[in-house]
């Protein structure tokens, strides 16, 4: 039995013991001919763990130890790695918030974090000292080469920690490990607090789920999956690309990277997975692809299945920040479930990853205190997803009224107590116990006649072929509200083909009992989606736009 202790990072000095010479990170670095990444940047398994060592120590110096709340705002380098690590080591509290949100709403998630100290690039404190952003932090530390704005650089941090040897506080279970903010596609990002007790357990059951087994090479281009490598003894080759726009990755650059390092695995958004797609070359030598974040579009994952190798695997898990795994499909089985999808049925998102309890509850925007079983629906029945499990966290930091809106207490009959997240998604479980995903709670459209569910409706009509994806929005008063389809045409596809198109979407609806009832359809030019995975339509957004294009039937003159 393992002795280590429950941090993440506690199994950097083994590794650094056992393979002190494997890479742990490639970085892009500098450019070099044609404009691509030189990957000149590198940290071994020893370079890892001793550097970090040095950046924890020298980080207690300034003030930064056990439980320190600290903002990072690094871009995915060699210093970002180093850093979030050292912080773990340190038994301090990483803050993260996605840069490339509402800066409004950034500033309201770092004013609510109330950070004891802020690490970020020159531009990030700029901003800081501009904007009005962490006022609390009295630690203020730049990955820069001068100390303008802040009180230390990150390399006079890890200088003055370089000889105080090894360092690994001795987290608790239940103490915490970070405070990782959500995408915010549905509301203000929320702070999820992670313990230390659920990022280990997410590495277990990452590991037991996808069978990863150390030695790998994954190219994850989504930064923090990053952070689960070196916990695997994988190898992380850090993508050439933004990672907040994965729309816009140069498939070219990760082509690149997978046949020069031997990159075996992949992790991206469903965005990342249509560029690959599109591009349409052979994914050769990668056994493993990983998409999360929304679901993926059938063609998507019958195109990557195709330019996979035989033997490899598309899993595509379900899970959200609050809870992540929940469930996992394979592409194969997927797609064999793609017609259903296309029927109405929703989309397939497998069976529950052990040891998580999922079960369906009656569907109610009201806080649900404590657990009932008498509110669990039974197969077939559509309800709110909820899991209990050991990645369920049980809160968000400052915001009372939204945990107790996600979270249920639940006693169970050895006496013991647990938190039951609630997903804010709709969905069922078939006879075969798996499960089925209809869309977010807060994107369901009540009319007259009853729900209407978007992952129920929009796969019916995204089937034309001159369609690129829609979206349902509802407008009016809860119960009366007026199903409106949002239409995004396929590329290439010209405006003017407008009316035939429609002509046959409404066609189209009519055929199924529950999308008859759409008859509003409207065009809009490209969709505003979320910035962390480019992935997930802001259907807000799109009911609003609705509202102020076509008054008529927003129901105003």
């Amino acid at each position: 039995m393992s002795t280590e202790p429950c941090n993440i990072a506690a199994a950097l000095p083994r590794l650094a013991r056992e393979a002190p010479d494997r890479i742990a990170m490639r970085c892009p670095g500098r450019r070099g001919l044609r404009g691509f990444a030189r990957y000149d940047l590198t940290l071994t398994y020893a370079q890892l763990d001793q550097r970090s060592d040095a950046i924890a120590a020298g980080l207690a110096k300034r003030g930064i130890v056990r439980g320190t709340r600290t903002v990072v705002m690094v871009r995915p380098t060699p210093e970002f790695f180093l850093l979030m690590f050292a912080l773990f080591k340190a038994g301090a509290v990483p803050v993260l918030v996605d840069p490339g949100i509402d800066k409004r709403a950034l500033k309201q998630c770092l004013d609510e974090a109330q950070p004891d100290a802020f690490v970020g690039i020159p531009l990030a404190h700029a901003a800081r000292v501009l904007l009005g952003w962490a006022k609390s932090a009295r630690v203020r530390i730049t990955t820069g080469a001068r100390t303008r704005w802040s009180d230390a650089t990150l390399a006079q941090v890890e200088c003055d920690g370089a000889r105080a040897g090894a360092q690994l506080a001795i987290t608790q279970p239940d103490d915490i490990a970070a405070i990782l903010f959500t995408s915010g596609s549905t509301g203000v990002p929320k702070g999820v607090v992670y313990r230390h007790r659920h990022f280990t357990a997410q590495v277990r059951m990452l590991a037991d789920a996808f069978g990863i087994a150390a030695g790998g090479v994954d190219l994850p281009t989504f930064p923090p999956f990053a952070l689960f490598d070196p916990a695997l003894g994988l190898t992380s080759v850090i993508p050439d690309m933004d990672p907040t726009r994965p729309a816009k990755a140069d498939p070219r650059r990760l082509h690149r990277a997978i046949a020069r390092f031997g990159v075996d695995q992949l992790f991206g958004s469903p965005a990342l997975m249509g560029v690959l797609a599109r591009y349409g070359m052979p994914l050769n030598g990668v056994k493993r692809v990983t998409s999360a974040g929304a679901p993926v579009p059938a063609d998507v994952v019958a195109r990557i299945r195709e330019l996979l190798p035989d033997d490899a695997q598309f899993w595509t898990p379900y899970g959200a920040t609050e809870c992540l795994p929940v469930a996992v499909i394979e592409g194969r089985e997927l797609q064999a479930t793609r017609a259903a999808t296309e029927a109405g049925a929703g989309t397939c998102v497998g069976r529950p990853v052990a040891p998580n309890e999922v079960r369906i509850v009656r569907i109610t925007d009201e806080a649900i205190a404590q657990w009932d079983d008498a509110l669990v629906l039974s197969a077939g029945e559509i309800g709110e997803i909820t899991v209990a499990g050991p990645t369920a966290t049980d809160c968000y930091f400052n915001r009372d009224v939204q945990t107790r809106l996600a979270k249920i207490h639940e006693s169970r009959p050895d006496g013991s107590e647990r938190i039951v997240h609630r997903m804010g998604d709709v969905g069922y479980f078939d006879t075969g116990g798996r499960l089925w995903f209809c869309g977010r709670k807060s994107h369901r459209v009540e009319t007259a006649t009853g729900p209407l569910y978007t992952e129920q409706a929009e796969p019916v009509f995204n089937a034309h072929p001159h369609v690129r994806r829609t979206a349902l929005v509802g407008l009016g008063q809860h119960g009366a509200q007026t199903p409106v389809l949002c239409v995004e045409l396929a590329a290439g596809v010209r405006p003017a083909q407008w009316p035939r198109i429609e002509r046959e979407l409404r066609e189209i609806g009519a055929m199924h009992a529950h999308t008859a009832s759409i008859t509003c359809f409207v065009r809009h030019p490209r969709f505003p989606v979320d910035i962390r995975h480019n992935a997930k339509i802001g259907r807000e957004a799109l009911a609003a736009w609705v509202a102020r294009r076509h008054p008529r039937i927003a129901g105003r003159p």
